[in-house]
């Protein structure tokens, strides 16, 4: 510092032409500040406090030191403290506890958030629908649904998303380094989230905790239990522009119909698909994989459904019930038989004569009998 400079923090300006003080460095250093754009200037014109402006401006400029690295992964920040909290995605550790539940979290704002599920209190409200939420932040995220909007597009293929976070996960399956840490204790599912194995592991225990308020309907997503409401108002906001098809999801999968499309193919055979679910199964012929096993004995196979009617024949449970008569079955496929006997439809027809049957295996005998030998 010049001399007689420091005098200038009590006199200013008025001071400095008097005795001739230059303020051109002062004036320059300035001029950089105000020439760094930041990219959140309504929050930026509201911070007074100059140390505080400094390290706002730096963290939106891209400007700002992190001299704190992560000891497992590349992440790096600019305070220990924020290091730690980062820490904790590592160690599992959740310190912050809910008083009337069991739910445990890593920060304490995560925490207040939380508590609001439990005094109701859901201040901040959508203009368009009925939603409301405690975060202007999921506020945002609910409107996209609306608008339609996804900011975040992939530099390798087509793919648009709502969320960076969603992006960056989508972009290992390009890079290869997408990480699934999170691994299934029954079978030999992997997949990079905790939430994703929750929801996997529900096909094992067969949980169902989202349940329909007007049918008997039970799921283990809320997102189709939403799906599934729609059923019961009629609400089927997404229209097919090729035919006059509608429905409250998936439209994507219907429009395959008309471009037959496949693009999911197996790396062993020629087989191709419109669905990866589909894929999926079909993989399992060439693995041998029979992931759903039995809890009474020793029965395995490669689907859920199978696995579901097999455990009728332990429990003895007949879900499905004739609202005509007192019969009762354990598939909704035998029950669907039974109720020919009331209704007297004869779906199964003869095509070399006018025969016709309620069964498919009265059919099958008939073509044997009648129509083999002619």
């Amino acid at each position: 510092m010049k001399p007689g400079q420091e005098l200038l923090v009590w006199y200013g300006e008025e001071y400095a032409k008097e005795l001739g003080i230059s303020l051109l460095e002062d004036d320059c250093s300035s001029e950089k500040e105000e020439s760094i754009e930041c990219i959140d200037p309504l929050k930026c014109d509201t911070i007074t406090h100059t140390k505080e402006k400094t390290r706002h401006i730096k963290k939106n400029t891209g400007n700002e030191e992190k001299p704190f690295p992560c000891t497992v992964c590349e992440y790096k920040c600019s305070y220990p403290s924020v290091l730690k909290i980062h820490m904790r995605i590592h160690t599992g550790e959740k310190p912050f506890a809910c008083t009337v539940c069991e739910f445990k979290c890593s920060q304490s704002s995560h925490l207040k958030i939380h508590m609001m599920t439990h005094n109701g209190e859901k201040t901040i409200a959508c203009t368009v629908c009925e939603f409301k939420c405690t975060q202007s932040s999921r506020l945002k995220i609910h409107m996209m649904k609306h608008t339609k909007e996804k900011p975040f597009p992939c530099t390798v293929c087509e793919y648009k998303c709502s969320y960076p976070s969603v992006l960056k996960i989508h972009m290992k399956k390009h890079t290869g380094n997408e990480e699934k840490p999170f691994a299934c204790t029954v079978c030999e599912y992997k997949c990079s989230r905790s939430s994703s194995l929750k929801i996997h592991m529900m096909k094992h225990t067969g949980e169902k905790p989202f349940a329909c308020t007007v049918c008997e309907f039970k799921c283990s997503r809320s997102s189709i239990l939403k799906i599934h409401m729609m059923t019961h108002n009629d609400d089927k906001p997404y229209s097919c522009t090729v035919c006059g098809y509608k429905c409250s999801s998936n439209l994507k999968r219907h429009m395959i119909t008309h471009t037959k499309e496949t693009p999911f193919a197996c790396t062993v055979c020629e087989y191709k698909s419109s669905r990866s679910s589909h894929l999926k199964r079909h993989m399992i012929k060439h693995t041998k994989e029979k992931p759903f096993a039995c809890t009474f004995c020793e029965y395995k196979c490669s689907r859920s459904t199978p696995l579901k009617h097999h455990m009728l024949k332990h429990t003895g449970d007949k879900l499905y019930s004739c609202t005509l008569c007192e019969y009762k079955g354990k598939l909704p496929s035998v029950l669907e038989t039974h109720m020919r006997t009331h209704t007297k439809q004869n779906p199964f027809a003869c095509t070399v004569c006018e025969y016709k049957s309620n069964y498919s295996n009265n059919l099958k005998r008939h073509m044997i009998r009648m129509h083999t030998n002619k």
